[in-house]
């Protein structure tokens, strides 16, 4: 199962205590991958018994353990050679072959991808190396050392710096975009869920303003389409994060219109209603003006025909998260952005968290689909993530998420979201408790997803 089996540290009776990986790195075993390996398997034929999945689980770990003796290594091949055995010899034939063939595609997938350590989503290596360099730098590359500096009193330093280098980026960002004057009339910040577009949408135009240039703020929200035009999954789940949830027609005639200096009458969505309101508002970009927009799928083509490249500068956003956790694994930016959602919604949308998790697969789904192939045509990369972010996270999530873990359980159709809430349940419980919300400023990107922000979002 790949990377599925990059297991946890087990009780002492068992005999291995570490795998290898395929990029030759060690990790800790822990049969508990092996048991959402074998769920998911089955789930995917429509089982529904995590109880067995766990039955089958011991099988393997203790024929693992009659094979190898005390202290011995074994790769994650083996481990997935003998969960097909136990498998077969268990009379599930057809979980077998379901976990063979996502084995098959796991390979297929990994052996197209360049041999690139820390590549991910399309993001350039030299992007993620400044990244991981400056926290390397400061000592927060690990969870381990993000903890030594909440307890060790180095934190509000750290807060300190990484708020400069996000503003500093800010900052270069909006010199780049001067440069392109005046040909430049479109900006563009895109990026996925909880990235952070909103606050650095807004801080760049605060850059611009001070350099006497004028800007407009376009809120493409108000293009959803209407609640009774946008499909439904089978669980009834309104799917938002596509492109065809906007109006991309009217988006793409009222971007021309603006460009050639004539008003339109912009809708007003309302959220509440999930409608759009009767009124309109007149919007009419000045000569001289750039227009700014911030939208999710930025980068789809259909959002932006009608433009010539020369006249837009398209700024990707994204929360580069390189902070190893305890077990020398890298934080998965869905992960951190997904937690950023799951506070936000809670006290921002009155959204129970739960609900964000299992909502999650239609975002992820979506930015795979519609953002990640057009990174790479991009101007401009930005960090979006802050390196100080976990403990309060934890602060607000643990106390829920064993909950959440519970209520995903055992419903086969939601195996997504039981493996996301039981991998952020793992992570925030290694994150030291203790950092003070008030050393957060109140002009920081993360305002905008634990509140208290000086901006109104």
């Amino acid at each position: 199962m790949g990377d599925q089996l990059d297991l946890f540290p087990q009780p002492q009776q068992n005999k291995i205590s570490r795998i290898i990986k395929r990029d030759g790195r060690l990790v800790a075993f822990n049969k508990l991958k092996i048991i959402n390996a074998i769920y998911r398997a089955a789930a995917s034929l429509g089982g529904q018994d995590r109880d067995r999945s766990a039955f089958l689980t011991d099988q393997v770990v203790k024929r693992i353990n009659e094979s190898y003796p005390p202290g011995a290594t074994p790769s994650v091949e083996d481990i997935q050679d003998f969960v097909e055995k136990v498998l077969i010899d268990n009379g599930h034939a057809k979980t077998a072959k379901a976990f063979i063939l996502y084995r098959y595609e796991k390979t297929k997938t990994r052996d197209q991808k360049p041999e690139v350590s820390g590549v991910q989503d399309n993001i350039p290596y030299k992007v993620l190396w400044r990244v991981l360099s400056w926290n390397v730098d400061h000592g927060c590359h690990t969870v381990e050392g993000m903890n030594k500096a909440v307890t060790d009193g180095g934190w509000k330093k750290l807060i300190r710096e990484a708020e400069r280098a996000y503003h500093e980026e800010v900052h270069h960002v909006a010199g780049v975009i001067v440069k392109r004057l005046p040909d430049l009339r479109l900006v563009i910040v895109a990026g996925p869920s909880s990235s952070g577009k909103t606050t650095t949408t807004t801080k760049i135009s605060e850059r611009l303003s001070a350099r006497g240039h004028r800007f407009l703020l376009m809120n493409l929200d108000n293009y959803f389409k209407d609640l009774s035009r946008q499909p439904k999954d089978e669980y009834g789940d309104y799917d938002f994060e596509m492109p065809a949830a906007l109006d991309l027609d009217l988006i793409n005639e009222h971007l021309g219109l603006l460009l050639e200096g004539k008003p339109i009458r912009m809708p007003i969505y309302n959220f509440k209603t999930g409608v759009r309101e009767k009124e309109t508002q007149e919007f009419r970009l000045k000569e001289k003006e750039i227009l700014l927009i911030d939208s999710l799928h930025g980068l789809y083509d259909g959002m932006t025909k009608s433009i010539a490249p020369e006249n837009t500068f398209r700024f990707y956003i994204e929360a580069l998260c390189q902070i190893k956790d305890n077990d020398g694994e890298f934080v998965r930016w869905a992960d951190l952005r997904l937690m950023r959602r799951m506070v936000r919604d809670s006290w921002h949308r009155s959204y129970d968290p739960a609900m964000t998790v299992g909502h999650w697969h239609y975002v992820r789904k979506s930015e795979l689909r519609y953002i990640v192939p057009y990174i790479q045509s991009v101007d401009y990369i930005f960090n979006g993530s802050l390196p100080y972010e976990l403990p309060y996270h934890k602060a607000r999530l643990l106390p829920l998420l064993p909950d959440i873990v519970e209520r995903f359980k055992r419903d086969p159709k939601k195996v997504d979201a039981f493996l996301r809430a039981q991998r952020l349940e793992r992570l925030l419980s290694s994150v030291a408790a203790g950092a003070p919300e008030e050393d957060v400023p109140a002009d920081s990107l993360f305002r905008e997803f634990i509140g208290g922000s000086q901006y109104h979002y």
